[in-house]
């Protein structure tokens, strides 16, 4: 299969390859959409087996991002960039010199931020080399660490989730959490305060105890997560989490989590309303850290201070907007990924057709 072929590329205005010889940097940025302003998206770390498999992943995480962007009605497009390399082992300062240079390279039309395996501090070394770098701290933009800011918005889905699906409020109500890193360890504890009931799973067995001994949690092993008795799943890892193997596992009402592209195909979004649970769209529910992001380069242009104010504002916008896909998906008896994806794309239509009217 060809790049134009993939099911992924839908559209994508870039797609741009780096590599570095003397760093040992392999990077391929994807820029979705930038109808709505420049591709903004974080840069994730990865052992990918294949060149083909980061592709993939850059592709997908890309279009959400532009979805993401869209839904929590920034002046941004969509973006993402991915190393190939594990971020235990391979991060070195010259590395992320090198990457900051490529997203240089490109030209003003994206913006990094931090994902998974990569820090502020890290991206501290790409910014010597671009100015495209948000996430990051010691200046009067700098809006900081946006997993809090996520952690909050996903917070306020499963709420919702949970009122909508259950008819309750979150006290006493068993979440089970697949992944407490930055996210899913802030989501962990405002639950835990809420009076909600943890089962918790991790691959780092620090995090893990961490989140056990602040929350009470019960500790499962990785593959059990799917097989807790839980009203709310919340998958905070890597994507794909709810796909044909684990979706029959799952004993929950509720799917709402902080991971990108929770659902493995949109096949499996109909399986899971055919099922009667109730899915917040990843991209959605997770919009919180883009915004605090958002709100950084919004400073930046501006030669402004950050605002928190901004952001909050947002914030409280985009769950209104969550609110708006769940009372479609009732109303027109559609699955909560298809409403979203409708509204997003439509969104970005809208701004493409004003940019060339321009």
């Amino acid at each position: 299969m060809t790049l134009f072929d993939s099911p992924a590329f839908e559209g994508h205005e870039g797609v741009h390859a780096f590599f570095d010889e003397k760093t040992g940097l392999k990077c391929i940025i994807a820029v979705h959409s930038t109808a709505r302003g420049p591709a903004a998206g974080g840069c994730r770390m990865w052992p990918y087996a294949s060149a083909e498999l980061a592709l993939e992943d850059a592709l997908r995480l890309s279009r959400a991002m532009s979805y993401k962007n869209a839904m929590a009605d920034l002046e941004l497009g969509g973006g993402k960039a991915v190393i190939i390399g594990d971020s235990r082992t391979m991060k070195t300062p010259a590395l992320f010199e090198a990457f900051g240079r490529a997203v240089e390279d490109v030209g003003g039309k994206y913006w990094t931020a931090e994902d998974v395996g990569v820090s502020p501090a890290d991206l501290m070394h790409a910014r010597r080399s671009t100015r495209y770098v948000a996430g990051l701290t010691g200046h009067a933009a700098a809006s900081g660490d946006p997993s809090p800011v996520t952690a909050e918005g996903v917070f306020r889905g499963v709420k919702l989730g949970v009122e909508r699906a259950l008819g309750r409020g979150l006290a006493g109500v068993t979440v089970a959490i697949q992944g407490v890193g930055h996210v899913g360890g802030f989501l962990a504890e405002k639950l835990h305060a809420a009076g909600a009931k943890l089962i918790v799973t991790d691959v780092n067995q620090d995090a893990l105890r961490e989140i056990a001994d602040k929350t009470g949690a019960q500790v499962v092993a990785p593959n059990m997560i799917f097989d807790a008795e839980a009203d709310v799943f919340a998958p905070c890892a890597l994507g794909g989490a709810v796909n044909a193997d684990t979706l029959p596992r799952l004993r929950c009402k509720v799917i709402a989590g902080g991971a990108n592209n929770q659902l493995s195909d949109p096949e499996i979004g109909r399986a899971v309303y055919d099922r009667g649970m109730l899915y917040l769209p990843d991209y959605v529910i997770n919009g919180g850290g883009i915004i605090n992001v958002a709100g950084e380069i919004r400073a930046l242009d501006r030669t402004e201070a950050f605002d928190p104010n901004w952001v909050a504002g947002k914030l409280d916008r985009l769950m209104e907007t969550l609110a708006e896909v769940l009372d479609r998906s009732k109303a027109e008896h559609r699955p909560t990924h298809e409403v979203a994806n409708e509204m997003a794309k439509a969104r970005i239509t809208l701004a493409a057709e004003q940019k060339a009217a321009a």
